[in-house]
């Protein structure tokens, strides 16, 4: 962990260094205020000016105010640069992650790590780092000169730190345990947070908030005690340590007084001691405080670092952005089987397919078929167990990432929609589409009457996941994103299962348009869209059944006939 949390601590070695000699400065002036006094009382013992020896005090107290506010400003200072790099670096790698990790993990803990964990790092680089560094050198400079002063007087000092030691040995691991556990339970609490506001509405209709309440209740109880177990041990070292010094004070003070009874040592040496014993108690503190919080602040970062360790898509420079009059894709699956995890049966059972450069095809079939899958693995969302998958005759795998998902628009099945403005949702593929494309798509896809509407036009904010717009209007505003790509290769998923009957037949023109210079591949149930595909694939429990027109598949396939002529039946009703 040490070798980690430096890792995290490198950039700012010189900020962090500046700091620690602050500190150091800050301690040795301190260090020198018991030399100073024991020359003022010998100074009055012999009846002689005591004028500099209290100037020298009081410079002494004042420079070791001043440095040790300039060194606490450059140590925080330098522990928010810690936290800010560290919430770089993994919400940077958070975004890489590959989808099968987002599937096996929870949204809200990740987050967690991101917001609670990284922040327990600003107070473990100083409180810990530093505090342990400088609080070991100031506690090592004060021994030697209590060692100076008066060696009898230190072993007894030394003797009973020493019985304090082994005490807090005892209680430093049970800090570890209780502080992993506390974080735990804050991820799992803010992962229970973002499944039900992320599903409020299904929450409500269910009558189910008393029950998800005592779900988040737990969480943040099950946190709490833990905490509390953090705390309960940590006051017991910070006491401990405080209940040494205490011992060790009276110690010296009765041993002490013997000895200034027996002429082994002066009233001013005796006084000496006991201020380093007073300002011993502060280098001990820091470094037990730096031990305890070392353990929290370890807890946090291995939950970091487990993050880290989630499979992630290869780093890759930013994504191509789209370049108009790109030909057409060409896409080809030979015998290619996939499942989600080891665990799970297969959802592809040597599905195989050619799909030539333009024209329209669609993918039909029952729910569960495989026909979503087609699309994610296209996207390279996950890859294929066995079989290959080429774009434009080239593997999927031999593609740089960024270059591949350029080439294509997706518009999913859910057709989610970010917390923002209208316009920040239309221009997330392509920032750099200028206005005239912006209208134009808005024309195609019937989004000028909504944004006629809207009190600030494409500025207008959309709500949390779109909750401002009607499911139809979220449709069309992920076709027009999609369609501002510019796409080579467009997958639309169900992308028009919640349009009326008039919007519908918009953009089913607007795709048909689309598809005389774009290869597009389409996930439909409804039949109007089916029968005016190019070419039909039909998938039955993970395999290509059947492919051909609607009319060949008529005659052809008994499944696809059932399937239309069930459609049509639906729609006729």
């Amino acid at each position: 962990m040490w070798r980690l949390l430096l890792g995290y601590v490198r950039p700012h070695r010189w900020a962090l260094l500046a700091g620690a000699l602050l500190s150091l400065v800050t301690g040795a002036t301190g260090l020198l205020l018991p030399l100073v006094a024991r020359g003022l009382i010998g100074d009055l013992a012999h009846d002689r000016s005591i004028t500099w020896p209290l100037l020298a005090m009081a410079g002494l107290v004042v420079a070791n105010a001043a440095v040790g506010a300039l060194g606490s400003y450059v140590l925080r200072r330098t522990a928010e640069s810690v936290v800010l790099g560290a919430r770089r670096a993994l919400s940077s790698y958070l975004l890489r992650l590959r989808i099968t990790a987002v599937d096996r993990s929870e949204p809200g803990d990740l987050m967690a790590r991101i917001t609670s964990d990284t922040t327990l790092l600003r107070e473990v680089t100083t409180d810990s780092l530093v505090a342990l560094g400088t609080g070991g050198l100031t506690l090592v400079a004060t021994v030697v000169l209590m060692g100076v002063v008066d060696p009898v007087l230190l072993g007894v000092t030394l003797a009973v730190i020493a019985g304090a030691g082994t005490v807090l040995g005892a209680i430093v691991p049970r800090i570890n345990r209780a502080s992993r556990r506390a974080q735990d339970a804050v991820g799992v609490m803010g992962a229970s947070l973002e499944r039900i506001l992320g599903a409020l509405r299904t929450v409500k209709a269910s009558g189910a908030e008393h029950r998800e309440e005592r779900t988040l209740h737990e969480a943040a109880e099950e946190s709490w005690r833990q905490s509390v177990s953090a705390a309960k041990w940590s006051a017991a070292a910070g006491n401990t340590a405080g209940l040494a010094m205490q011992i060790a004070f009276i110690t010296v003070l009765a041993v002490g007084g013997a000895r200034v009874a027996t002429g082994a040592i002066d009233v001013g040496t005796l006084v000496a001691f006991l201020l380093y014993v007073f300002y011993l108690m502060s280098p001990i503190q820091q470094v037990v405080g730096a031990v305890t919080q070392y353990q929290t602040g370890a807890a946090a970062l291995a939950r970091i670092q487990e993050a880290l360790r989630l499979p992630a898509e290869p780093p890759a420079g930013p994504a191509p952005l789209p370049t108009a009059g790109a030909e057409p894709a060409t896409l080809a699956f030979t015998d290619v089987r996939f499942r989600y995890a080891d665990d799970l049966p297969y959802v592809h059972h040597g599905v195989s397919f050619d799909i030539p450069a333009r024209g329209m095809t669609a993918f039909v079939g029952p729910s569960g078929a495989g026909k979503t899958t087609v699309f994610s693995l296209i996207e390279r969302f996950y890859d294929p167990g066995s079989g290959v998958i080429t774009l434009d005759g080239c593997a999927l795998a031999d593609w740089d990432l960024p270059r591949l998902r350029s080439a294509i628009g997706y518009v999913e099945q859910d057709a989610p929609v970010l917390s923002g403005s209208l316009r920040d949702n239309l221009l997330l593929g392509n920032p750099e589409a200028d206005e005239d494309a912006v209208t134009e798509v808005l024309r195609t896809t019937r989004l000028d009457g909504l944004l006629a509407r809207l009190p600030q036009g494409l500025d207008t904010l959309v709500g949390h996941r779109g909750t401002k717009l009607s499911g139809g209007e979220r449709q069309r505003v992920a076709i027009a994103r999609a369609l501002l790509r510019r796409p080579r290769l467009l997958l639309l998923d169900e992308a028009t299962s919640q349009l009326d009957a008039v919007n519908e037949a918009a953009l089913r023109d607007t795709v048909a348009d689309v598809a005389r210079s774009t290869t597009v591949l389409v996930v439909a149930h409804r039949l109007s869209t089916v029968t005016m595909a190019d070419r039909i694939v039909v998938m039955d429990a993970g395999r290509v059944r059947a492919m051909g027109t609607h009319r060949e598949l008529v005659d052809a396939d008994p499944l696809y006939a059932e399937l239309a002529a069930t459609q049509f039946l639906a729609t006729a009703g």
